[in-house]
């Protein structure tokens, strides 16, 4: 009696006795421990939909519901489920600390395995408690929303905002985070001004004045959703993002003519070899590849003239002072321009007109590449997940996995 006094006490039941404890019926698993919960007599019971207590009890009806493990076996209990004689409502399922309205599994549990969904994909998670996968999505997502619930944007003036691929086929998703606090603030599926608009809707008109910064790469709809939503906040474009651009539009185009234009078959297999070797920062280089790069720069002097400018281009974001960044802008601007490379003029062209938010990082020293750290993870929590069918639990996944510093 003692034992069975201690189980019901380390049980936490509720509103519930123990009644018989054995195991389950060897048709169905002989190996399972079955225990019997009767309800407490004159117990206050609280009526799920309104909330109002009363000991009056309208019936009882007996579900299975598992539990935790007990002593390495699976826990199985048999329930009779009260539903109260509630005075507003009538009869009504009672609302269970323990035990959620129509489910079969306990609150323990599912909390275990939401936490366990954490740290191992849901496949996994289902064979450890031998569930359907469906159920364990289900468990983690409710969690998720329970616990983290909607996201605060009291106080936020200024976001970082990048896409990233959520499927094959040039499926995109964007994904805008709090610099200050790498908490990731918003995402949704697509990269256009409509897929966007839902954030700043979001943010409200307080919140969209709030706005100060926002920094992105050259993405035309981004930067026309900015402006239309936030007017006052300053556009930034990060070095990452110019310099990448830099790499497909000039470096690339100057190494694919050169590669056509040369009549030695030698010299065009080590250009059109060589073009993870020029767009790669010259500091992640081995010592063999440096070598390469060198002999590469000297067999060709257009190609040597655009890599030199793309180093050059990087310090721009060195500067904190305005009019000195203009000045190495202007420069840098002359000698692109005076060069007889088409794809390096028309590159200088196109950024001048974007000018103001390059020089903006002076202000606002805003970059991409927190999201680069936070995109690699959303790869990992999508091969974890061997791809997401369910948006709002992937961008759930995603926002748990980066809740961010406090400040």
């Amino acid at each position: 009696m003692a034992d069975a006094k201690l189980i019901e006490v380390l049980g936490g039941w509720e509103g519930y006795s123990l009644g018989t404890i054995g195991r389950m019926p060897t048709d169905l698993n002989g190996d399972d421990v079955l225990i019997e919960l009767h309800p407490l007599r004159e117990h206050p019971r609280r009526c799920s939909g309104c909330g109002r207590t009363t000991t009056a009890v309208h019936d009882t009806a007996e579900r299975w519901v598992r539990d935790l493990p007990f002593l390495g076996a699976d826990t199985w209990l048999l329930v009779h489920r009260v539903r109260v004689a509630c005075p507003t409502c009538g009869p009504k399922l009672e609302d269970l600390s323990w035990l959620a309205p129509y489910a079969r599994l306990t609150r323990r549990l599912e909390d275990s395995v939401a936490r366990l969904c954490q740290v191992l994909p849901i496949r996994h998670v289902a064979q450890w408690f031998d569930l359907d996968w469906k159920t364990v999505k289900a468990i983690d997502k409710a969690y998720l929303e329970r616990t983290l619930g909607p996201v605060d944007l009291a106080g936020v003036e200024q976001i970082v905002m990048d896409e990233f691929a959520i499927q094959k086929g040039h499926r995109y998703a964007t994904v805008i985070v709090e610099p200050d606090t790498k908490r990731v603030l918003w995402v949704g599926r697509g990269r256009s001004r409509e897929e966007i608009r839902p954030f700043f809707e979001q943010l409200g008109p307080e919140g969209r004045r709030r706005l100060k910064a926002v920094a992105m790469d050259m993405n035309a709809a981004y930067e026309a959703e900015v402006r239309a939503q936030c007017p006052q906040a300053r556009i930034v474009y990060d070095q990452f993002h110019v310099v990448a651009k830099y790499g497909r539009e000039v470096v690339d185009a100057v190494r694919t003519a050169e590669a056509r234009r040369v009549q030695s078959r030698g010299e065009r297999q080590v250009l059109k070899g060589s073009r993870w070797l020029l767009l790669r920062n010259a500091g992640n280089l081995k010592r063999q590849e440096r070598v390469k790069l060198r002999e590469l720069l000297q067999l060709n002097r257009r190609l040597a003239t655009v890599y030199v400018l793309k180093d050059d281009l990087k310090s721009l974001w060195d500067y904190r002072l305005p009019n000195w960044a203009m000045q190495f802008w202007r420069e840098w601007r002359s000698r692109a321009m005076h060069s007889v490379i088409a794809p390096l003029k028309r590159f200088t062209r196109r950024l001048a007109e974007k000018l103001d938010g390059v020089l903006a990082h002076c202000e606002f020293p805003l970059h991409t590449s927190l999201l680069e750290g936070i995109n690699n993870k959303i790869k990992v929590i999508k091969r974890m997940a061997y791809g997401f069918r369910d948006d709002a639990y992937f961008f759930l996944k995603i926002r748990a996995a980066f809740p961010g510093i406090r400040r």
